[in-house]
């Protein structure tokens, strides 16, 4: 959960898009040791934890300064500072590299459904969909290692942020049960190698970034069964005012707050929100920060809320902001919890952003945790997750069909009916290189 205006996934656009000039590995070393003491003081100035997990985080920065010096490509300086903080084994903790001239896209992405990685989307026109390769289809190794629930984010970061790959190597089972091995070529798209902070490239940064934002901020609705709102969100990141807006659209008897894939966002919209389903103030929890721990309340709109039955989805790739809304619910018993385990990645981070250069401009920063939250209960959903009251997972076959065997769970249990092939068709799954 972070207060940033602007999502984590629109921080990793920027970040990747923002290119660096070309330099020999010896100034990139220098520079990049001078990063790697500038997040390391960071860390030890405003890390949750003033122990730092009993980490010697000097130890710790001499020897990845070492490897630096040893290091034979940017790749593997970039990795190195990565690591550095990866070692924290936080969900909010990590390095934001300098942005490259390409982009990298595989054509399809995937996800954790139970404990099985799957391609959940796909482009048509890539070299992926080209082998073969198709929604529903299960991606039991990736570059020769298995994906697993535990390791999921940590791949997707080194193959989507730290090094993106010309080719993956993929082992996949298709939902007919047969095993074929699919090599994918990335499709590369040439950027600029040099970054003129005094021309038009800033303000060509700016549109994409805009563009970016305003993909983040978009909600999806369905409202053709009568009595019955949907809402998929799919980032917590609207002005809580917006939060009211839609609300208000909501008078209906039942409503489902779809938050699979939403990984988090901003905290007053989730409060907001979360004010959205209460007659009352509702105590969160609390706020466990370095220096003092704060009560984390969410104000009731009063005589505004949504009083209907409600249904929440979320699955492993609901974090943050979307567990901390998902357990609110739960420990209330406001509604009913239906899908996988959520991610269990819930902390408070702040995004530090660092430049280096002057009109050759290299932009890097660092995701640092600020507090760890502990709901109501007195737990912290770090590494935990919200377990679903009804947990029901897709399989395979089930993605390849388009059949959302959860939603239309969740429709019936408000009393109202559709198929798992209509409620496949209620939402878009449409691939976007950029998500």
């Amino acid at each position: 959960m972070t207060s940033l205006k602007y999502l984590f996934p629109l921080i990793i656009f920027l970040f990747m898009i923002i290119p660096v000039h070309a330099q020999d590995l010896n100034f990139e070393r220098e520079r990049h040791k001078r990063m790697l003491e500038r997040i390391k003081d960071e860390v030890k100035k405003n890390y949750y934890d003033p122990n730092l997990k009993g980490i010697d985080i000097e130890a710790k920065y001499k020897t990845a300064l070492e490897k630096i010096k040893a290091a034979n490509s940017l790749g593997q300086i970039n990795g190195i500072i990565a690591q550095f903080l990866i070692d924290f084994d936080d969900s909010h903790l990590f390095f934001l590299p300098p942005g490259k001239s390409n982009k990298t896209d595989y054509g399809f992405r995937m996800n954790m459904i139970g404990d099985k990685c799957y391609v959940v989307k796909i482009d048509k026109k890539s070299d992926a969909a080209k082998k073969g390769l198709e929604i529903g289809d299960e991606i039991y190794s990736l570059q020769g290692y298995g994906p697993t629930r535990e390791i999921f984010w940590k791949m997707e970061y080194y193959f989507y942020v730290l090094r993106p790959a010309p080719l993956l190597k993929l082992a996949v089972v298709k939902p007919d049960g047969k095993q074929v091995d699919i090599d994918v070529n990335s499709k590369v798209i040439q950027g600029k190698k040099v970054l003129d902070a005094t021309g038009d490239d800033i303000g060509q940064l700016e549109r994409e970034g805009e563009d970016a934002y305003n993909k983040a901020v978009k909600q999806y609705f369905y409202e053709d069964i009568q009595g019955l709102f949907i809402w998929k969100i799919p980032s917590f990141s609207l002005d809580p005012g917006k939060v009211d807006d839609i609300m208000k659209k909501a008078k209906h008897s039942a409503m489902i707050i779809d938050l699979r894939g939403n990984g988090g966002g901003r905290v007053d919209m989730c409060m907001r929100l979360i004010g959205n389903f209460f007659p009352d103030d509702i105590r969160v929890g609390d706020e466990k920060m370095r220096k003092e721990t704060k009560e984390i309340i969410a104000k009731s709109r009063k005589k505004d809320v949504f009083d209907g039955k409600l249904v929440v989805l979320i699955d492993s790739k609901s974090a943050s902001a979307s567990e901390i809304f998902s357990r609110v619910i739960q420990l209330e018993k406001r509604g009913a919890i239906i899908g996988d385990t959520s991610a269990g990645a819930v902390m408070e981070a702040r995004h530090f952003d660092y430049e280096s250069g002057m009109d050759v401009v290299a932009f890097y920063g660092a995701s640092i945790t600020m507090a760890d939250i502990i709901m109501k209960d007195g737990k912290s959903l770090e590494k935990t997750g919200v377990r679903p009251d009804e947990k029901l997972i897709p399989t395979g076959k089930d993605l390849a069909v388009g059949r959302d065997v959860v939603l239309a769970r969740a429709i019936a249990l408000l009393g109202f009916k559709a198929t798992p092939e209509e409620a496949g068709k209620m939402f878009p799954n449409e691939y976007d290189p950029k998500q």
